[in-house]
């Protein structure tokens, strides 16, 4: 049976003409490409599948080496695969890259038909809920009706409580990590700032610089401000302190000069550039500023009522993009509903990036939820 190191890696097209696929803006968007990667094997009755959703700046490589040319891991590779929290000897695990990423899905980076030309900013907006929804169209086509569990951090664990909320019918539980039910003022400040890294750069052109480079100067500096919000004031002191780069004392005294923190996080804004779509950064923390699953239902909680499933929310007790309180207020309305909620927290120094470094913190977490859920 496949493991972590076989990777399915596959595209396909779910909605085509005539078919259109209705967003909530109500922009119809047709046709849509979804890639995605499996890992494990389908079971005969069709009902060991695993959902994997990623973040922000991830792809559908959750797991396993890209290729044996390049070994890249996946993001939550420690977690997927035989004998890890997501095994694959016994689960078959799925992951897409979301409407209106860059990573081989439909996107602002893709090819309008009415035209032949990317779409730049007249891709209409997403949201979370489209991307499930976009989602589901997939599992319909790979023949999956019911899952086992759907997981992800940060704008994947967005993903997966509104999987909980838009098709509970399919879910036999839920595991969103590091995720709020509806961005924050703070959160939405956050994406704006970044937002305006990139338009304000004079190479974004309205969003017209396909095939050049783009805005790689702003998408920089999102990708910097970003990083900031990922950490805590515990995990940069102890990381870098007030170390400088310079070599000279003189050096400290030259606008050349660099703390370490400085250089990190430049590192990390040229690192974005070379992988990343600028239209895409901005859909996507669009997508994020309107995530709330209580939309369109009379209130937050008769949105959350709808998961009948047993629903585990995961915080990281440093985290203050996503702050703990968040899941559990979630957890607090479930549990007041008479609702199966549970809540666990990832105990880390590390800020909202814990969920991509503190691993067997989280495989216990995982394993012990899912092995009350599906015993041998």
């Amino acid at each position: 049976m496949p493991g972590a190191g076989l990777v399915e890696r596959n595209s396909l097209t779910v909605v085509a003409p005539p078919g259109e696929f209705v967003l909530a803006s109500s922009e119809r968007l047709s046709p849509i490409v979804v890639a995605y990667e499996t890992y494990g094997q389908l079971s005969p009755d069709r009902d060991n599948a695993i959902l994997i959703l990623h973040a922000l700046t991830g792809d559908a490589h959750a797991a396993g080496k890209s290729t044996e040319a390049d070994r890249v891991p996946g993001w939550w590779d420690p977690l997927i695969g035989p004998g890890r929290a997501f095994d694959t000897d016994r689960y078959y695990v799925i992951c897409t890259n979301v409407l209106g990423g860059c990573y081989g899905t439909t996107g602002p980076g893709s090819q309008d038909p009415s035209t032949g030309k990317p779409y730049g900013m007249r891709f209409p907006l997403v949201t979370i809920r489209d991307m499930v929804r976009v989602q589901r169209e997939l599992l319909r086509h790979l023949g999956v009706e019911q899952l086992v569990t759907v997981s992800g951090g940060s704008m994947g664990g967005m993903q997966a409580l509104e999987w909980a909320v838009t098709f509970p019918e399919m879910l036999r539980s839920a595991i969103p990590v590091a995720a709020p039910g509806r961005l924050s003022a703070q959160g939405i400040a956050y994406n704006e700032v970044q937002r305006l890294a990139i338009t304000q750069d004079p190479d974004w052109q309205q969003g017209d610089y396909y095939p050049g480079p783009g805005p790689a100067r702003g998408l920089g500096l999102a990708r910097m401000i970003g990083t900031i919000t990922y950490k805590s004031d515990v995990s940069w002191s102890f990381k870098f302190g007030r170390t400088f780069a310079g070599r000279r004392d003189a050096d400290r005294y030259r606008w050349s000069g660099e703390f370490e923190v400085e250089n990190y996080l430049h590192y990390q804004g040229r690192k974005l550039v070379t992988r990343f779509d600028a239209n895409t950064y901005l859909y996507l923390t669009r997508a994020m500023d309107l995530h709330d699953v209580s939309q369109g239902y009379p209130a937050y909680e008769d949105a959350l009522a709808r998961a009948r499933v047993p629903v585990l929310m995961v915080g990281i007790s440093s985290d203050f993009l996503y702050p703990t309180y968040q899941q559990k207020e979630i957890v607090e309305i479930r549990q007041r509903l008479g609702l199966p909620a549970y809540y666990a927290e990832i105990d880390s120094p590390f800020g909202h990036d814990a969920f991509l470094i503190e691993f067997a913190q989280l495989e216990r977490i995982i394993e012990d939820f899912l092995e009350i859920l599906t015993p041998d």
